[in-house]
């Protein structure tokens, strides 16, 4: 299946410089997919003629007359910048002229512009923040990360009914274990919130492992970590504080003195297999579930290697249907609750 992506080439702390040679990068391993490049003109014809790269039937422009700021505030994007590369962008997959919008713009200006533009799922109240983690598995799919800080538990099931089917699509399992992270694996554990939301995991037809604990989660004991936003954000930031850490202290310890730095000569093809394996540029690209069309928010200080990643994340959702997993997941959840209503009855 072929798809077509667009791109806000002007989002992000580089914009054009990184946003655009990913693109490329990503239509020489795809040639059959269609890259839509949404912007400024001649800042991406700059940008493209400098790589030495032009536009053809599969890498086309799409005119954009303004730039949404990474500071500026959310609502007043949505009032005031209905030309935005951002938003234009978002405009091509709910017209159906794209298959997926990938941004490393301001976060919170892409979630307000995509949910007004897009609107949510039937059966979706809230959209989530879902991204990929390395495990010694594998990889896993936790969320939310940040969109909702504050959440009820017919919350938590919903965002466990989405994460499900992101894992179907992306990685073709058919029934994904679902954790819910908690401060212990007893069900007595946790704030009432996690405590219903267990209840009603456990009543739904999801594959539910169970409560899941902070150290479970790299060891891959799940293929989805549902949490709310608040616990979400600071658990994927205190991970990527610790991974920076690490690496640093691998730096300093092997230029320590000539014998460290001799070993670490010795030791490199184990440091590159290390770094490689841990890099969170591969897991790029956060995934904004329940709206009716496929937005990625990228990192905002994403390089080349980064966003295209992000791209490759997007392709992987529009051709493996993740769309239609949710919608399925939620028609299935609701009708199995109409059939307990009308027993009860």
């Amino acid at each position: 299946m072929d798809v077509t992506i667009a791109i806000d080439a002007m989002g992000g702390d580089h914009g054009t410089h990184v946003t655009i040679p990913a693109a490329v990068k990503y239509l020489r391993k795809n040639p059959n997919d269609t890259i839509v490049l949404v912007g400024l003109p001649d800042a991406i014809e700059t940008e493209l003629r400098a790589i030495k790269a032009s536009t053809g039937p599969h890498l086309r422009i799409h005119a954009a007359s303004e730039v949404v700021g990474m500071d500026e505030s959310p609502q007043l994007v949505l009032r005031n910048k209905k030309d935005s590369s951002m938003r234009v962008a978002i405009n091509l997959v709910k017209n159906g002229e794209a298959s997926a919008c990938v941004s490393a713009g301001n976060t919170g200006a892409l979630m307000a512009t995509a949910r007004y533009v897009l609107k949510m799922l039937p059966g979706i109240d809230r959209p989530a923040i879902a991204s990929f983690l390395p495990t010694v598995k594998g990889q896993i799919c936790m969320l939310d990360l940040g969109a909702n800080v504050d959440c009820n538990a017919e919350h938590l099931l919903q965002f466990a009914l989405m994460g499900t089917a992101l894992v179907s699509a992306i990685e073709h399992k058919d029934n994904p274990t679902v954790g819910l992270l908690n401060i212990g694996s007893e069900d007595i554990k946790g704030n009432e919130v996690v405590k219903q939301a267990a209840e009603l995991l456990q009543q739904s037809d999801l594959n539910f492992y169970g409560n899941v604990e902070g150290n479970d989660i790299f060891k891959g004991v799940t293929d989805v970590v549902v949490c709310d936003g608040f616990v979400g954000n600071v658990s994927i930031k205190t991970t990527e504080g610790l991974a920076q850490m690490l690496r640093g202290f691998l730096r300093e310890e092997f230029s320590r003195n000539i014998f460290t730095k001799l070993a670490g000569l010795i030791a490199m093809p184990v440091i590159k297999a290390f770094r490689s394996r841990v890099d969170h540029r591969r897991y790029n690209g956060a995934s904004l579930l329940g709206l009716k069309g496929i937005v990625l928010k990228s990192h905002g200080s994403a390089d080349t290697f980064a966003f295209l990643c992000a791209i490759e994340r997007a392709a992987e959702e529009a051709r493996g249907g993740m769309l239609h997993h949710i919608s399925e997941h939620i028609e299935k959840w609701h009708h199995t609750n109409q059939q307990k209503a009308a027993k009860i009855s």
